[in-house]
């Protein structure tokens, strides 16, 4: 009998233990910095209109992104 593949569905542990560890030898790299300044550095009208896109399809507006501080939060 053939061996069943190791599906785990979403939340999948070993892609999760393996993501994390990725993640963590990057950011031990040093090379965080130039990634992020590389990542800034492309086309600003193109990032704009996908921001607005991104924008457009959301349920409501992200608070986080500019918030009114004179108003109470829920």
């Amino acid at each position: 009998m053939a061996d069943k593949p190791k599906v785990q569905g979403e939340g999948d542990r070993e892609s999760a233990k393996r993501y994390n560890k990725d993640t963590r030898e990057f950011v031990e790299s040093g090379k965080v910095d130039e990634a992020a300044r590389k990542a800034g550095e492309g086309d600003q009208e193109e990032m704009e209109r996908a921001e607005e896109s991104g924008e457009e399809r959301a349920k409501e507006f992200d608070p986080a992104v500019e918030r009114d501080y004179s108003k109470p939060t829920k």
